[in-house]
């Protein structure tokens, strides 16, 4: 068994404790922070790599509820955003010590700007320039990151939704049944995988996606490039329908995210053209029948909004199996280093001098 395989497995189980960690423990950070963004007249959320993703799922929430927040990758943050006055940066980064992440603090404190770090380094460069920490307390998976991920995503989300007033204990309830039915359902989804024909060694895939699964969809696109060493584009199911469409072809593969509740017409709609013009589609959603897809996820219930939290696990699962057939290393890196902490080209490699 791989690395990314044993990772990916006990996801389940590290979202319901780091979970119950920021609601015990942590809950008094979790306020703190909140009452900063409430009282920011600009708040900001940034990341780079998975951590940007878990920002995406994060705004999604924001905007359910009509809050306005600005999502900006860290790198185009660093040097391409002016910070405005009496703002609040919301930081997602799994270490606190990526290179664009260092570099942005001190220009956030030149602004003013109040620092909210969700990392699970308390003693990284991010931890000790925050105002307040949120840590989820997670292990370190062993090179892609995929507790991390959701962890920082989890964390993330309760910050919203203790910031919006709307996370309860039936809200809690819920997620932790969600969490335990997915655990249930792995070994399910592990066999629906082996030998399923939408896997193809060289396939060119496309991740469509709306609202906080987009996330889920962006993550999928970086598991395919750091695992399976494969490419592959993420976008929006409705952005796709606006001429990305004419790619089509027989042997395309597809990932698709279906809401339980918005646009579940139309996107099934699109599964079938998709068929129909002769590509293979893996489906991810709840209550979805085998019959509508050449490859079905069918998810717990999970409240809409927050399906982002348990979406994304079976495309790593799809991934790490793409891995074996490519007969690539998903469990390490030949380009990319674990933490990114220069700003110069791709290989580690000594910057001569002028």
């Amino acid at each position: 068994m791989t690395e990314l395989m044993k990772d990916i497995l006990k996801q389940p189980e590290v979202l319901s404790r780091s979970m119950q960690n920021a609601l015990g423990s942590g809950r008094s950070s979790l306020e703190k922070a909140a009452r900063i963004i409430n009282e920011a007249e600009h708040v900001y959320i940034t990341g780079i790599g998975s951590s940007w993703h878990a920002g995406m799922a994060v705004l999604s929430l924001f905007h359910a509820s009509g809050r306005t927040l600005d999502l900006v990758e860290a790198s185009e943050f660093l040097n391409f955003t002016q910070i405005a006055r009496d703002s609040a940066v919301i930081v997602f980064s799994r270490s606190g010590k990526s290179i664009e992440i260092v570099n942005l603090l001190g220009q956030a404190r030149q602004a003013g700007a109040r620092i909210i770090a969700i990392t699970n380094t308390d003693q990284s460069p991010l931890a000790q320039a925050a105002e307040i920490t949120l840590n989820p307390q997670a292990p370190f998976d062993h090179f892609v990151s995929v507790n991390m991920y959701s962890a920082l995503a989890l964390a993330g989300g309760l910050l919203a939704a203790t910031a919006l007033n709307i996370f309860d204990k039936a809200l809690s309830a819920s997620l932790d049944r969600a969490f335990a039915a997915t655990q249930s359902m792995l070994d399910s989804w592990v066999r629906q995988i082996q030998g399923n024909s939408w896997f193809q060694r060289d396939a060119a895939t496309y991740f469509l996606a709306r609202s906080g699964s987009l996330a889920s969809c962006h993550g999928a696109r970086l598991l395919w490039e750091e695992a399976a060493k494969a490419p592959a584009t993420a976008m929006t199911t409705g952005g796709f329908r606006h001429g990305p469409q004419e790619i089509i072809a027989d042997g395309s593969r597809f990932g698709l995210w279906l809401d339980r509740e918005r646009m579940r017409d139309q996107d099934l709609a699109v599964a079938a053209d998709i068929r129909k013009l002769g590509g293979k589609v893996m489906l991810v959603g709840q209550n979805v029948t085998s019959d509508i897809a050449d490859l079905v996820f069918s998810l717990p219930e999970i409240p809409s909004l927050w399906q982002f939290l348990i979406d994304v696990i079976p495309a790593q699962l799809a991934a790490e199996h793409l891995s074996h057939i490519r007969g690539v290393d998903c469990d390490s890196f030949r380009i990319c280093s674990y933490i990114v902490e220069d700003e110069y080209g791709l290989i580690r490699e000594p910057i001569p001098r002028r």
